[in-house]
C-alpha cells in the first residue's frame, strides 16, 4: 500500500499551502462568477415572469413581440445553465487539485502529471464557461433594443 508519514514537517505544510492558495484564489474568482451568473439567472426569470400574463393577456403583434422574447429568454436561461455548469466543473477540478497536492505529499506520492492535467481541465472549463457567459450577454445586448415605433413617436399638442 502507500507509505504514510505522520511525521510531516511544518515546513513541508507551509510549502503544500504555499503551493494550494493560487488554486484556492482561483475557487474565490469561480465562486465571484457564480455569483454573477445567478444574479443574471434570477433577472431573466423575473422578466420571463412579468411577461407571461401579458402575452396571456396580448394579441396580435403584441403577442407575437412577447413570444419573440420569451424566446429569448429561454436561450438566456439555458446559456446562463451552461456556464452554470462548467464553472462548477471547473471548481470541481481544482478542489481536486488542492486535494492532490495535499494527498501526493502525504502518501509520498508524485501526481504531478494527474494534478496538472486537472488544471488544464480547470482552465478549460472556467474558459468555456466565460465563452458561453459572453454569448448570453451578447444574446441579451441585442434584445435589448428600442423599438422603432417608439423612437418615431409623436405626441399629439391638442390645444
Amino acid at each position: 500500500m502507500f507509505e504514510t508519514s505522520p511525521d510531516l514537517s511544518v515546513n513541508t505544510v507551509a510549502e503544500i499551502v504555499r503551493l494550494a492558495l493560487a488554486p484556492v484564489f482561483l475557487l474565490s474568482g469561480i465562486g465571484a462568477f457564480l455569483n454573477v451568473l445567478a444574479s443574471r439567472l434570477s433577472r431573466i426569470v423575473d422578466r420571463s415572469r412579468d411577461i407571461e400574463p401579458r402575452l396571456l393577456a396580448s394579441r396580435g403583434s403584441e403577442h407575437d413581440r412577447w413570444i419573440a422574447d420569451l424566446k429569448i429568454l429561454d436561450r438566456r436561461m439555458s446559456l446562463i445553465s451552461w456556464a452554470t455548469g462548467l464553472s462548477v466543473m471547473s471548481a470541481i477540478l481544482t478542489c481536486l487539485v488542492v486535494v492532490l497536492l495535499f494527498g501526493a505529499n502525504l502518501i509520498r506520492t508524485r501526481l504531478g502529471t494527474e494534478i496538472a492535467w486537472l488544471f488544464i481541465g480547470s482552465m478549460l472549463t472556467i474558459g468555456g464557461a466565460f465563452a458561453v457567459f459572453l454569448i448570453e450577454t451578447t444574446v441579451a445586448g441585442r434584445a435589448v433594443r428600442v423599438r422603432s415605433e417608439l423612437l418615431q413617436h409623436e405626441v399629439d399638442e391638442g390645444d
